[in-house]
């Protein structure tokens, strides 16, 4: 399956016209490097990205909210270390909280003084943990797609020990098909569907399991107390991985929290929904620098 030139054309040009690729520099994660895209100025923002895609698929996101203010996304570690299941090569990082110490590290080698992190999907869990376990690291926090604690389902039971065992192609229909429970709804076909595809298994299949395999031991509900920034918590009503009522008990668990339900979205909110989700941002961190 192949982008459409539309669409890859509209993010071609838009990293030209601002100038990322120019910004985009490399960090070293426990003696890995790793990717760091740096977007427009002002206040910082550090986007965590999900299971799959890495940065590429915020890059729309970003985009939106590089208009007001700089925001900052890199690669996980792992991306970079596939093999086929489980059992194949691995890196250093275990679990959940080694991506949270990860993320604690890239704000202190690049001078980040408490920035606002946010995080989507799996990025969520670990922004959640780095809050949790790293709270100076965390000026204000936002999570959409997560919950507490993760439920594993018997999908994403199958899902796991399907991507650990056979190979599959990247051009499969049917399995593809599955890609549609992330827009909540069956989706439109078009530009912006191929573009979550192709971006997706852009990661290797093996790193998709293991991290699947690490959200499994997560499990926050029981620290949510330690979460000292201000919270905002978004869902998609229609969210069919992370169901918006236990995106809410998220929000109910920490002090202060709020919590907002984005009509029609499912659990890619952040790309099919982005102009909601930036103005949802953009009010919180309002709401918190007044409050200051």
């Amino acid at each position: 399956m192949k982008l459409a030139a539309r669409w890859q054309d509209a993010l071609s040009t838009s990293i030209s016209i601002r100038g990322e690729e120019r910004r985009r520099t490399q960090v070293r994660l426990g003696g890995e490097l790793v990717d760091v895209v740096r977007m427009g100025r002002g206040e910082p923002l550090v986007l965590v990205p999900g299971l799959a895609g890495s940065w590429k698929l915020l890059l729309p996101l970003a985009r939106r909210l590089s208009r007001r203010y700089e925001v900052i996304t890199y690669a996980f570690r792992d991306e970079g270390v596939p093999g086929f299941g489980i059992g194949g090569p691995r890196c250093g990082i275990w679990d959940i909280g080694g991506h949270a110490d990860d993320l604690a590290s890239l704000v202190e080698q690049l001078g980040l003084e408490s920035p606002t992190i946010f995080g989507v999907s799996f990025g969520a869990a670990v922004a959640l943990q780095a809050a949790v376990d790293h709270p100076r690291s965390v000026g204000a926090l936002v999570v959409q797609g997560a919950e507490a604690r993760f439920h594993a389902t018997i999908g994403s039971t199958i899902a796991r020990r399907v991507l650990e065992r056979f190979p599959l192609p990247t051009d499969n229909r049917f399995v593809n098909q599955f890609f549609n429970l992330l827009h909540g709804a069956k989706p439109e076909p078009g530009p912006l569907v191929d573009f979550v595809v192709e971006r997706i298994w852009e990661t290797d299949q093996s790193v998709m399991a293991r991290r699947l395999a690490q959200l499994e031991s997560f499990d926050v509900s029981e620290q949510l107390w330690k979460v000292e920034a201000p919270t905002l918590v978004l869902a998609g009503k229609k969210d069919a991985i992370v169901p918006a009522v236990r995106q809410k008990q998220l929000a109910d668990g920490i002090s202060g929290a709020r919590f907002e339900a984005i009509d029609g979205a499912g659990h890619i909110a952040f790309l099919t929904h982005r102009r909601e989700i930036a103005r949802q941002v953009v009010r919180h961190l309002r709401q918190v620098k007044a409050a200051v």
